[in-house]
């Protein structure tokens, strides 16, 4: 009797949706909202916190887009950890990697309600959660062109508002504009010191930036759906550098010209406050509409993720494995959205910094999965798949670059640690991985 045919996922995104989910991945919460704070803790300091952060990510990227040419038939790069580093720590990484991104929906989700507070300040936070929530998880179960159209969508409003913002910053510096704050003028971003609080707390906004990024390596999650991985992933990986100076830096350099950064608030979006600062009402309403949209399109992009880690861990087979007539993941995306759903719960019980404590342990989670991925290419640049290889995207610097980016994410690590207020979400992660790698002993197929 014939084996059954193993269900496998749509290719179903073209080039120009892949490159925009990139570009969807680099830009997100992160910056819209938590830039606020990375501002308030390192001044403009944060440009270099920015531009540091985004090069060790560009490093990790080249590495995962080596690893996925090799086979572009994976669903998720995790299948390239178990492959070097073994089963086992395959399999912690995996339900990792799949909680990581549990933790960032309940970000986004969070983070999307306290947007719609700034026209509906009276009404409840979860309601709007549930309706986001509800709405991205009905385009998910549709079909993957349907998502990929939705996130092409959200990242180009993401670009128009960005690239505005930069504009808007061009045009006032040069018009020397007077706001509430005084003149604007590139000045600003060291005439009242570049470095907040004597530096006291640049090594805490690593922790923000790091999270801005977290997401970045999204585009591995559309090989296996992508139409052209060969030509589509390069591109999309290759362009990031420029994306980071562009769109962070060139931002943050404008934002802080417009207005001192000592004016900003640390738990409000910059980019509203900006607008709201000039005068210009409308256009602080039209931003925050922006950045909602970029809540959106990060949630959207973590419903699609955690669908197919858990259609991946699941081996394509049982509950988890079936697709639905669509080629979508249905079962796989259900059950991820009722645990998402607990963000609900996390607001009701710390509603006012139920979004910092979901950061910590999202970026204390990816840490470690971003360290194991360096280590699996540093593992495949010493095997015999390496040395029978004739492809050309190999990472640069290889394999000190490697070296270097796993010593930056351990240093991320520590700042986790040392701080107060991320302390005990490190610790708890650490747990979970303590109780995962006990929970794979006991799995028989990794033995």
């Amino acid at each position: 009797m014939a084996e059954a045919k193993r269900p496998t996922l749509e290719r179903g995104l073209s080039p120009r949706h892949v490159e925009m989910i990139a570009l969807g991945g680099t830009i997100g919460t992160g910056l819209f909202l938590g830039a606020g704070s990375s501002i308030k803790m390192a001044g403009p300091a944060i440009l270099i916190v920015y531009m540091v952060t985004g090069l060790f990510m560009f490093w990790m990227m080249r590495a995962l887009g080596e690893l996925l040419l090799t086979d572009t038939s994976q669903t998720t790069f995790v299948a390239f950890i178990e492959k070097y580093l073994g089963k086992r720590t395959g399999f912690v990484i995996g339900w990792t990697y799949w909680i990581g991104w549990i933790t960032i929906a309940m970000a986004e989700l969070t983070a999307a309600g306290i947007y719609m507070r700034y026209w509906f300040p009276s009404v409840p936070v979860w309601i709007w959660e549930v309706v986001f929530l509800a709405a991205l998880y009905s385009v998910n179960i549709i079909a993957v062109g349907l998502f990929g159209e939705m996130e092409f969508w959200f990242a180009m409003i993401k670009i128009v508002a960005i690239v505005a913002m930069i504009v808007t910053g061009i045009v006032m510096v040069i018009g020397h504009f007077k706001t509430e704050a005084g003149v604007t003028e590139i000045s600003n971003l060291w005439r009242f010191g570049f470095v907040a609080n004597h530096g006291h707390n640049m090594l805490a906004a690593f922790q923000m930036v790091f999270f801005a990024f977290l997401g970045i390596e999204f585009v591995g999650m559309t090989a296996a759906e992508a139409k052209d991985p060969l030509k589509t992933i390069p591109n999309s990986i290759n362009n990031i550098i420029y994306r980071i100076l562009i769109f962070y830096v060139g931002a943050l350099i404008a934002i802080m010209s417009i207005q001192p950064w000592m004016d900003y608030s640390a738990n409000q979006s910059p980019f509203v406050q900006v607008f709201a600062g000039i005068g210009i009402t409308a256009a602080a309403g039209l931003i925050n509409f922006v950045v909602l949209t970029a809540a959106a399109s990060s949630l959207n992009s973590s419903l699609f993720a955690t669908g197919r880690m858990l259609f991946a861990l699941s081996g394509a087979k049982g509950y988890f494995g079936k697709l639905n007539r669509r080629n979508v993941p249905m079962h796989a995306t259900n059950v991820s959205v009722i645990l998402i759903a607990l963000a609900v719960l996390v607001n009701y019980i710390f509603p006012t910094n139920a979004f910092e404590l979901i950061t910590s342990v999202a970026s204390a989670a990816f840490i470690v999965i971003y360290a194991m991925l360096m280590l699996a290419h540093l593992r495949y640049r010493h095997s015999q798949d390496f040395l029978k290889s004739e492809q050309l995207f190999k990472m640069p610097g290889a394999p000190v670059t490697d070296y270097l980016t796993i010593a930056f994410l351990s240093g991320i690590f520590v700042i986790l640690l040392s701080r107060q207020e991320t302390r005990l979400t490190t610790i708890l992660a650490i747990i979970w991985f303590i109780v995962m790698i006990a929970v794979s002993f006991r799995v028989k197929k990794l033995r």
